[in-house]
């Protein structure tokens, strides 16, 4: 997918946050993040920004990157908000697209940083929605993100985020199916003994799994995340629990 997709979706989904955090408050609880508030969230996100800026400036192979730490006042965080962001969208399209770049993930350069801020961006908006709209960590905010953008999503999690860790100790087998059927897209994740799960995006939505998780492009996108979903989940359901973003 282009970059300027997730440009686009970058800064559209980053001054959503803002104004709904602005709207919510400093102190209004983030039921979908526990522990946290308001200010936690601008300022975590802030922060993210940050060291993303840093990654783009540092070789691959160096120790990555530490941001500095955010305001601890709220006007001054959205502030620093503000700064930060505009920092990263400006080395996310100035860097050499194709100069490999510090990376948490296989792969780092802008394009694939410039993809994972736009769902960083995504998923924490919806949590400074849940807190304006003072619903409990099990509503559902009736926010709608684009098919498009939520499949994408999706995909991220599954084929970049889920795989990553040390998975040599880990005994879980067996196999879920994802399916967006809004977005025309599913993808099947295998799990296999002691090592990473192995993903393939497929078009025969029909084969045999362990687990199914279903629904729109949206709703499969905030279950992979952990946030409250109306995706339907059949089969095994701690197979498909495996799956789960903060």
């Amino acid at each position: 997918m282009a970059s300027d997709f997730h440009h686009r979706a970058l800064k559209e989904q980053a001054a959503a946050l803002r104004t709904a955090a602005l709207q919510a408050g400093p102190d209004t609880l983030v039921s979908t993040c526990p522990g946290w508030d308001v200010r936690k969230l601008v300022q975590h996100v802030a922060r993210v920004y940050a060291m993303v800026a840093l990654a783009l400036r540092t070789e691959p192979n160096a120790a990555a990157p530490s941001a500095p730490r955010p305001p601890a006042d709220f006007d001054d965080a959205l502030i620093w908000f503000d700064d930060r962001l505009s920092e990263v969208l400006t080395e996310l399209s100035t860097v050499d697209p194709e100069r490999p770049v510090w990376a948490f993930f296989p792969g780092g350069d802008a394009p694939r940083w410039t993809r994972r801020m736009a769902h960083e961006t995504a998923i924490h908006r919806l949590d400074a929605e849940h807190a304006l709209a003072g619903l409990g960590p099990d509503h559902v905010h009736d926010l709608i993100f684009d098919p498009e953008l939520a499949a994408d999503g999706v995909d991220e999690f599954l084929t970049v985020i889920l795989p990553l860790g040390d998975w040599s100790q880990r005994d879980d087998s067996g196999s879920v199916l994802y399916h967006a059927a809004d977005a025309g897209r599913a993808w099947l994740v295998e799990y296999r003994p002691g090592r990473a799960p192995r993903v393939d995006e497929r078009v025969d939505t029909g084969l045999e799994a362990d687990a199914t998780v279903a629904g729109t492009a949206d709703a499969v996108y905030r279950r992979v995340w952990g946030r409250p979903s109306t995706a339907l989940v059949t089969g095994d359901t701690a197979l498909a629990a495996l799956a789960s973003g903060r």
